[in-house]
């Protein structure tokens, strides 16, 4: 009776272990699909292989979390900041992007350099110019940056776009248990089926695809001019990085920027850049989108990020599979992205909130300062024609979250100086 009894608890144990192991895995696909498409974006508009840059996002993402112990729920992806200067480079070099693989590879480097220095300062000193008066403004920049761009991606097919987004917060708000968690994945999936039907999916390119094939690896070239372009952008990522770090550890409820600490996260972020910038990918950055679907399932097992990693990894070779991803129709996408970037914008609200931040005048111009520079840098600049940045060469300048991030530090500094003594 007794050995009856010890299978019957190995049996239910095990049983726990598979659901367990089956929910991770189908969390860890909703990571992979939110970061997909950006990923992918960035080489398609530059000229880098997509393959490469999905092999270089999961590689990236798992340098990331050996750097930071595994603490921080993150997902590296192709960074947007770089397009610009890695197009110019690419003109430059007569469409040779390996002296761009080398430039990015060069930003990576001070990243890691900033990082060992940051380490001897201490994390301290820092944290004492990012009170939450100057953060929550920064996250709400964040998202509401992004939402123009998932707003542009719907309207390729708002129906489409719409009831993506209308089953996801359906679920969101009215699913129970594990269901509730898959709010992003059941989106999808209703809008690609609605995509099927309308005849909004060419499947033509998964028939075509090779089960596997290898990514068409390539090393970096060195050259001054394309250093000179590219390595400058890191100043700009910065304070981004910064910013993302933060809303995610507003997300989980903890603060990263201590523990593992701002060092190794920059280490993290410059170790995975300078990977994928060795083999011929885009540089990596912590990923929004990411974050978004944290902040929406209040999963924060950082193993399932690196789960989803893996898949990167594994979509890099298996092309059938990447060939299927690449067919989900932008809208579905966009749809899905709104809500993202919305979650993040309320973190910011949150932070804010929660904090207790007092809104005297000097907290009310710095916030204020973050949000309208951050936002409306761009449209201040068309319609007055005052330049809002700081220009660092011909082809690239600090400007919007960046920009707006360096002077709400500056601004809170000199106006709560006597709170930061």
């Amino acid at each position: 009776m007794t050995e009856n009894v010890i299978k019957e608890n190995v049996y239910e144990k095990e049983e726990i272990s598979l659901k367990s192991s089956s929910r991770k895995v189908v969390l860890a696909l909703q990571h992979l699909i939110a970061m997909f498409g950006a990923t992918v974006l960035v080489p398609m508009l530059t000229g880098l292989n997509p393959s490469i840059a999905l092999f270089s996002a999961g590689m990236g993402t798992l340098i990331f979390h050996l750097c930071t112990k595994g603490k921080v729920p993150v997902f590296l992806g192709s960074s947007f900041a770089f397009i610009p200067v890695v197009l110019a480079v690419k003109e430059m070099y007569n469409g040779d992007l390996s002296y761009a693989q080398g430039g990015m590879l060069v930003a990576g480097l001070i990243y890691v350099i900033v990082s060992f220095l940051i380490k001897k300062i201490g994390v301290e000193k820092i944290e004492r110019y990012l009170p939450s008066q100057v953060v929550g403004p920064m996250i709400i920049v964040i998202g509401m940056n992004l939402i123009p761009t998932a707003i542009d991606m719907a309207s390729n097919n708002f129906l489409v776009a719409g009831i993506t987004l209308g089953v996801a917060l359906l679920v969101n708000f009215k699913g129970k248990g594990f269901f509730k968690q898959l709010a992003i994945l059941t989106g999808v999936i209703v809008g690609y089926l609605v995509s099927l039907k309308l005849g909004l999916v060419d499947l033509n390119l998964v028939k075509e695809s090779p089960v596997f094939s290898l990514p068409p690896f390539n090393l970096p070239k060195f050259d001054i001019g394309a250093i000179a372009i590219i390595a400058p952008v890191v100043l700009a990522v910065f304070m981004e990085h910064i910013g993302d770090i933060t809303t995610n550890g507003q997300v989980v409820g903890k603060n990263f920027i201590e523990d593992p600490g701002l060092n190794r996260t920059l280490l993290g972020d410059g170790l995975a850049t300078m990977a994928a910038s060795l083999i011929g990918g885009p540089a990596n950055t912590t990923y929004g989108e990411n974050t978004g679907v944290l902040a929406l399932t209040k999963n924060y097992d950082p193993s399932t990020l690196r789960l989803a990693a893996v898949f990167a990894i594994a979509l890099g070779f298996v092309s059938k599979v990447g060939a299927f991803l690449s067919t989900i129709p932008v809208p579905v996408m966009g749809g899905i992205s709104i809500m993202l970037f919305s979650m993040i914008s309320l973190v910011g609200v949150q932070t804010i909130k929660n904090s207790k931040v007092k809104f005297n005048w000097k907290n009310i111009i710095v916030m204020s300062t973050i949000i309208v520079l951050g936002l409306g840098g761009s449209i201040i600049e068309k319609k007055f024609g005052v330049v809002i940045g700081i220009p660092i060469n011909e082809s690239v300048k600090i400007s919007g979250l960046s920009f707006a991030a360096i002077i709400g530090v500056l601004l809170n500094a000199v106006l709560n100086r006597n709170v930061n003594e």
